[in-house]
């Protein structure tokens, strides 16, 4: 629920030219809900920039963001057109904005309030109209009451806040990511389509993932290239089993989950469709409590043809 909330208010933001603060932990995903969010925005057909301001000084990240006349500095031999002016129409995505350096953050709040940039050693400012999107792995509002972040750049780069949360607080949402990093896993040259065994699921789902999402993709991608086989075990895991210990691992259930039905056999391969489909209907039967007829329409099929499938698959009406 909270992901999907912080998704309505990216929604709703991509459609005006409001600054945007995004805020979460490293990896859970910030870029990727910029990047959505100039895709859906008026500005999506023009540039959309990267800059982030992780181990950049003062005088680097102002030369990089506003640019430079020639000789403001030692070492300016030549004009340097910033970053900001160079997006003019478009988005810019300032990474880590919690790392600017405190000299830095004023400049960078009268820029985005007043629509003006002015490089270094220039003499004059240049109008700019650029949409600012800011991301921050670290709460700015506690750095703000302490003093390490400045209140009007604060207010500047946070009319519109998105909080997006940890991989550990929506664990429900693994297999789904799993299932879509595999695909995206398999269209890499020279990597191949992957199952994943319901075991193997319930590993990755009983971690904690401090690396959040980026650690999960990052995890299936090693275990893809290792596999010999057709789909994920829990041997191409071996550090999460370790860490894990002999827990038995949690199984995090959601309504899509599919619990209770296993796809995979022991050996990593797929079990028959007659077998799955058994345990479908088995699984039903169970669910609305042998209500034959809500149970023929909740899987699309008639009366018929469910009694005749219980004959076939030699499933007892009581099962």
């Amino acid at each position: 629920p909270r992901f999907r909330a912080a998704l309505v208010i990216a929604a709703k933001s991509a459609r005006t030219h409001t600054p945007v603060l995004i805020e979460g932990e490293s990896g859970t995903g910030k870029e990727m809900i910029a990047r959505a969010i100039h895709a859906s925005s008026p500005r999506s057909k023009l540039a959309l920039r990267l800059v982030t301001c992780a181990g950049a000084s003062s005088g680097q990240i102002e030369s990089q963001l506003f640019g430079h006349e020639r000789g403001a500095f030692p070492g300016a031999f030549d004009r340097h057109v910033g970053i900001i002016q160079r997006v003019e129409g478009g988005t810019l995505f300032i990474d880590e904005v919690d790392q600017l350096p405190l000299e830095s953050q004023a400049k960078l709040a009268d820029a985005i309030r007043s629509g003006e940039v002015r490089p270094l050693g220039a003499r004059h400012s240049f109008r700019c109209d650029v949409r600012f999107i800011c991301a921050s792995n670290t709460p700015l509002k506690p750095m703000v009451e302490e003093g390490s972040f400045r209140e009007d750049l604060y207010f500047a780069i946070a009319p519109v806040q998105i909080t997006i949360p940890a991989l550990r607080d929506r664990s429900s949402d693994i297999p789904a990511l799993v299932r879509h990093f595999l695909a995206r896993i398999a269209e890499q040259p020279g990597l191949r389509g992957l199952g994943i065994t319901d075991e193997a699921l319930s590993l990755l789902s009983s971690f904690d993932w401090p690396g959040n999402v980026r650690q999960l993709q990052n995890a299936l991608f090693r275990a893809a290239i290792f596999c010999d086989g057709d789909a994920l075990t829990t041997a191409e895991f071996p550090q999460l089993t370790n860490m894990l210990g002999e827990e038995e691992p949690r199984r995090t259930s959601s309504p899509h989950d599919g619990i209770g039905i296993t796809l995979y056999a022991e050996d990593g391969n797929l079990r028959p469709l007659e077998e799955i489909e058994a345990d479908v209907i088995r699984l039903a039967i169970g669910h609305y409590r042998g209500r034959m007829t809500e149970v023929a329409r909740r899987l699309g099929i008639g009366r018929s043809t469910l009694y005749r499938k219980l004959t076939e698959l030699g499933i007892d009406n009581a099962a």
